[in-house]
């Protein structure tokens, strides 16, 4: 099985068919966003990818299975992301980047693909300018009015390096360094190497059998 990723385009959005694939809670102001039905909420969805995409650069990663697009994650700047407002522990801090939204389809949940979607974004993000660390707010537990289901869940950005940056009973905000993004990326490249060359090393030549005469030399 086949697994890689790719940088977000507006057709992979659309080939996912997402249940985030209209929703606006990171993109929009509250005012805004109530007031879209869901055909202008999928137009503002792909409004906001192409501004980021030319204001800023690379802004998500998809994943893709024997060629299937089957999850995808986003993350911009907070000054692109307006639904931050809505976090008793913003904003996010001025040298980092936010991840807001992480999707796998159900069906291949738990087989790794999440941390691969990670290390793509660390591709993406490592050595831009000014950033230091991408931070997240996670989900915990769930808020009355359930504004929580369009956040990471903690554990899942606790198991990929994530840690507590400020802490909240519901939605902490979480914090990744990218130097550790680098080193966990170098050492998963360096592990992946260490099998190929155990896979592809090649074997000892056998040594040519010496002349007849050399072996048995005549007295």
């Amino acid at each position: 099985m086949a697994r890689t990723t790719v940088p977000l385009t507006l057709d992979l959005l659309d080939a996912l068919d997402a249940p985030c694939r209209s929703c606006l809670f990171w993109e929009r102001d509250p005012v805004h966003r109530d007031q879209l039905d869901h055909e202008a909420r999928a137009r503002e969805k792909e409004a906001w990818v192409s501004e980021v995409l030319r204001e800023w650069g690379s802004c998500g990663r998809v994943v893709l299975v024997d060629g299937r697009p089957v999850g995808y994650l986003t993350y911009a700047p907070a000054a692109f992301v307006p639904g931050v407002a809505a976090f008793p522990t913003a904003p996010v801090s001025s040298d980092a980047v936010l991840l807001t939204t992480a999707w796998i389809r159900p069906e291949h949940t738990g087989g790794g693909l999440g941390r691969l979607l990670v290390q793509g974004m660390a591709r993406d993000l490592v050595g831009r300018e000014g950033l230091r660390a991408v931070e997240a707010f996670a989900r915990t537990g769930r808020s009355r009015r359930g504004t929580t289901d369009c956040v990471v869940p903690g554990p899942f950005l606790a198991r990929v390096g994530f840690k507590t940056h400020r802490a909240h009973p519901v939605t902490p905000r979480m914090r990744m360094e990218l130097r550790s993004l680098v080193t966990w990326r170098g050492e998963v490249e360096a592990a992946w190497e260490r099998l190929v060359g155990v896979v592809r090393r090649p074997q000892p030549k056998p040594t040519p059998a010496a002349p007849r005469e050399a072996r048995n030399p005549r007295p």
